[in-house]
């Protein structure tokens, strides 16, 4: 797959192109069903897939104090939109000049004229431009001016909701990984290098890798269980969320006891993909009592590590 950062890099012409639109974060199940739809266009007419995204995310430039965890930093999420059969991303360096843009202006100057798009595909409730202004119908008139049919997808509901990134979030922070699991069509994972921690889980027996997640969502405190990747291998593991009460540490922590391993990787990436929660986070009375538990844990992690892919 094809990335390109940033519209000036635009380098045509495309054969057919058909492109989505959106910032697609955590690339759900809706964001898929967008990518499928101009795949299956652009098979047929033996064109080319492109999904147009924006990097960073629109709010760290419009409301930087409502822009919300990432659900994917920048390379997971290219990695999922070339699994579902995407021929090129472009990637817009979402600025203020960019943000400012009336609708007609992107239309007539990125759509038509950089990419000369032939189709269009959007969900149901898509906006763009300058303070949202242009809207599925002005979108449409676009495209009968500009030369490119728009195909607006319907939501995509489970359990009776909407499939939305703020919902997969929601359900992320509550620690609810298997209904995650069903709006994203994957298990919800985390990358991030490994860092220094307080060794505590050394000094007790259990020695954890701790992870840098300072640009990603994280699940709600608690403990998980868990697999980590590295170097493309999978490895069990226990992952604890929280402030580590028992040790009266103010620092929320990602600490993951890795079973059946004993390699060095502070420093190097890992991703951690969380498959189920076990408890809460708990103070316990000593350390006696909480290396009981952590053994329960672990335990437990095994068995619903089980079978599970």
């Amino acid at each position: 797959m094809k990335i390109v950062r940033g519209t000036k890099n635009i380098s045509g012409p495309f054969t057919y192109p058909v492109v989505t639109l959106g910032n697609f974060d955590g690339v759900h199940v809706g964001h898929q069903i967008l990518f499928k739809k101009a795949a299956e266009i652009a098979s047929e007419k033996k064109g080319t897939a492109i999904a147009f995204t924006f990097e960073p995310h629109p709010l760290k430039v419009i409301a930087p104090e409502k822009v919300p965890p990432l659900l994917t930093h920048f390379h997971k999420k290219m990695e999922l939109i070339e699994a579902c059969n995407i021929d090129s991303v472009i990637c817009a360096d979402f600025t203020r000049q960019f943000a400012d843009q009336r609708p007609r202006d992107f239309s007539e100057n990125i759509l038509k004229g950089k990419i000369g798009a032939k189709e269009v595909v959007v969900g149901f409730d898509y906006a763009f431009g300058r303070g949202r202004e242009g809207t599925i119908p002005y979108l449409k008139k676009m495209g009968e001016e500009f030369g490119f049919v728009v195909h607006v997808v319907d939501p995509f509901q489970l359990d009776g909701l909407t499939v939305s990134s703020s919902h997969v979030r929601e359900l992320i922070e509550a620690g609810n990984m298997e209904s995650a699991r069903k709006f994203l069509g994957r298990h919800y994972s985390i990358v991030g290098p490994v860092i220094s921690g307080y060794k505590t889980g050394q000094a007790i027996g259990f020695p954890t890798a701790n992870i840098d997640t300072s640009k990603v969502q994280i699940p709600g405190t608690g403990v998980y269980a868990v697999r980590m990747i590295y170097q493309n291998n999978a490895y069990d593991a226990v992952a604890n969320i929280g402030f580590n009460p028992t040790f009266h540490r103010d620092r929320l922590s990602v600490e993951v006891h890795i079973f059946d391993f004993n390699q060095l990787i502070y420093g190097k990436e890992v991703e951690v993909e969380f498959i189920s929660r076990i408890r809460s986070e708990i103070e316990f009375k000593s350390k006696d009592e909480l290396v009981v538990q952590i053994k329960k844990d672990i335990e437990e992690a095994k068995i619903l590590l089980e079978g599970k892919n």
